[in-house]
């Protein structure tokens, strides 16, 4: 069932929640990347912070959770897409990118345009000057292959 005054939305999710747990998994995504520490470490270091309460704490989870189970799968559906290898796009954009593929591929309630535009935002918020580019054109071509019948109908 979806939100009348948001129909992308569905019923009894907070858009501004869910955008502060992506913002949060982005960060917590960098901070397991750069540090080798145990994803369990980094979600509780995490989930304890304040400003958690006002995120949604389980789509949180289930983000950095969701990524790092499938890491290997997300990375070879990137690939195609990039220009580069992955470990050599910025760790920023690189946790923007595992998400939003995360999303793309688990959560179909959640419209492609919804994640493209979520990691852009936080990629500007959080990435290089130009990262946010960089993200949109990988995830347009991923949602193109991923989502062909939601992207076409949407175009």
């Amino acid at each position: 069932m979806t939100n009348p005054t948001n129909p992308s939305t569905p019923v009894g999710i907070d858009p501004a929640a869910r955008s502060r747990a992506r913002r949060r998994a982005l960060q917590a995504l960098y901070a397991w990347q750069m540090s080798g520490n145990r994803i369990e470490g980094v979600i509780d270091q995490f989930r304890h912070e304040q400003d958690m309460q006002i995120a949604d704490l389980e789509y949180f989870e289930e983000l950095v959770r969701g990524v790092v189970r499938l890491q290997a799968e997300l990375d070879a559906a990137i690939v195609p897409y990039l220009d580069r290898e992955i470990a050599r796009v910025d760790p920023i954009e690189r946790a923007a990118l595992r998400i939003a593929a995360y999303e793309l591929r688990e959560r179909i309630d959640v419209p492609y345009r919804v994640v493209i535009n979520e990691a852009v935002e936080t990629t500007k918020r959080f990435g290089a000057d130009h990262g946010h580019t960089y993200v949109n054109g990988v995830l347009d071509k991923l949602a193109a292959s991923w989502r062909s019948a939601e992207y076409a109908a949407r175009k």
